[in-house]
């Protein structure tokens, strides 16, 4: 089985406790559609789970296949650099057929950021090298493609399925119990 290589730290973008007896580290591509198709499996999960989930999202853009991905990466992360990740992230997902530089703009201005620091933002290598760093950690850890999950570092080989992933996080939970 493999095992994530890079820990959730600081630099990864996190929603949950860090105390959460589950860890979900997702690898994601903004225009994969398994990925958008997952996105609604782990709202449920995160509300169901409440402050017994963390979840993590770092970028696995498929260039080869989905050649907005990279810009919708970008996107979220200069999103985050204004405090709106998880906004752009959800937003992204819900609407993967717009993801052209004229509608990664739109969505910022809708999300209400600064749309000039957004565009000065896209450009920044900054964004760029987290997520090479990223993809490098998916390599390291096993992940073969989008979306790849790892619960409680561990690699989640199983069904995408709503109920197969509920219940994968109610053993870690029931594991992650002293």
């Amino acid at each position: 089985m493999s095992t994530l290589s890079s820990p959730v730290s600081a630099r990864d973008h996190v929603a949950g406790p860090p105390e959460a007896r589950v860890t979900l580290v997702e690898y994601g591509d903004f225009e994969c559609p398994h990925c958008g198709a997952l996105h609604p499996v782990i709202a449920a999960a995160r509300k169901a789970f409440g402050g017994n989930l963390r979840l993590a999202f770092r970028h696995f853009p498929l260039r080869s296949t989905h050649p907005h991905s990279l810009a919708a990466a970008k996107a979220a992360e200069a999103a985050a650099a204004q405090g709106k990740f998880w906004e752009m992230h959800d937003r992204l997902y819900r609407r993967q057929t717009e993801l052209t530089d004229t509608d990664l703009e739109r969505h910022a201005r809708e999300l209400g950021l600064d749309v000039e620091r957004f565009r000065r933002s896209l450009e920044d290598h900054a964004h760029e090298v987290r997520i090479r760093e990223d993809l490098m950690s998916a390599a390291r850890s096993g992940a073969k493609g989008t979306p790849s999950l790892f619960i409680n570092g561990e690699l989640y080989q199983g069904s995408l399925e709503r109920d197969e992933i509920m219940a994968a996080l109610a053993r870690a939970a029931v594991a992650g119990v002293s």
